[in-house]
């Protein structure tokens, strides 16, 4: 009986194959974004010559993770990362910017670069969700894995994220896969934009909310549903449960208060 449960826990494991580990994926993740910024880097060059090298040595492991993992056609992959490495880099660099002016406690961007879990996060997502619009599977969930275990920031490869994005704090954040977040969005720790329903009937549909442009969501909310909108400039208070949309330029707050004749004790507030 063991032996026959051997075997098949084998055979299962001759199917996989073999994709390397979450381990040298976190690796090529975070000696990328060194290289992108040097803040981050535990590398030290000498001359431009050593930089090109460290730098074509990452698309060679790039495209062995590919390989590994049965994906197709990975040099061609490969080669279409980088391409779009200096939009990526522009993007990143916009939420960077985000997040220092955001923040009146970041003393510098440097420090953000290299200490800022949300901008980690979010590094990590415009990586992965490169790789994932190019058709890649493993790889970009691996990627933003490594950043919810080192962060605790929980985003889908999947998820449509504008420009100029900012997760301050960040722990207990979670982005959905059919999100549609706007630009110039800010969120607070403990966010969630999740779905209403978790049927796997409803795989294919939108699940996750649309946050429009120059929403700020503080601590602790959770905006459930794809039919579910946040307008324009609107500001979402902390643990408010929204599961309808408001228009742009609302305040939705909740507000607790001694309980009434008829029992209630709190309540959301909107105000457009």
């Amino acid at each position: 009986m063991e032996s026959e449960f051997v075997h098949k826990l084998f055979e299962q494991h001759q199917k996989v194959g073999e994709c390397l580990s979450p381990e040298v994926v976190a690796k090529w993740l975070n000696e990328l974004l060194g290289i992108l910024y040097p803040e981050r880097s535990t590398s030290k060059f000498e001359n431009e010559a050593d930089f090109t090298l460290h730098y074509e040595g990452l698309k060679t492991l790039l495209g062995d993770i590919l390989c590994s993992c049965s994906e197709l056609e990975p040099k061609q992959q490969v080669d279409t990362f980088f391409n779009q490495l200096p939009t990526i880099k522009a993007a990143l660099d916009l939420d960077l910017e985000a997040t220092f002016l955001g923040d009146p406690a970041a003393k510098n961007k440097q420090v953000v670069a290299r200490s800022y879990p949300g901008f980690y996060a979010i590094a990590a997502y415009r990586i992965a969700n490169e790789l994932d619009r190019m058709g890649t599977q493993l790889v970009p969930r691996a990627i933003t894995e490594t950043a919810h275990t080192q962060t605790g920031i929980d985003i889908h490869p999947s998820a449509i994220i504008g420009e100029c994005f900012c997760i301050d704090h960040g722990t207990g954040v979670v982005i959905g896969e059919t999100i549609i977040i706007g630009n110039h969005v800010k969120l607070y720790q403990g966010v969630t934009l999740g779905a209403l329903s978790v049927d796997k009937k409803d795989a294919t549909t939108k699940r996750h909310p649309t946050i429009e442009d120059e929403v700020v969501i503080y601590a602790g909310a959770t905006i459930l549903g794809g039919n579910t909108t946040v307008g324009k400039g609107s500001i979402v208070g902390g643990n408010v449960w929204l599961t309808r949309s408001v228009p742009a330029g609302s305040k939705v707050y909740y507000s607790a208060s001694m309980s009434d004749e008829s029992g209630e004790t709190d309540r959301i507030t909107i105000k457009s």
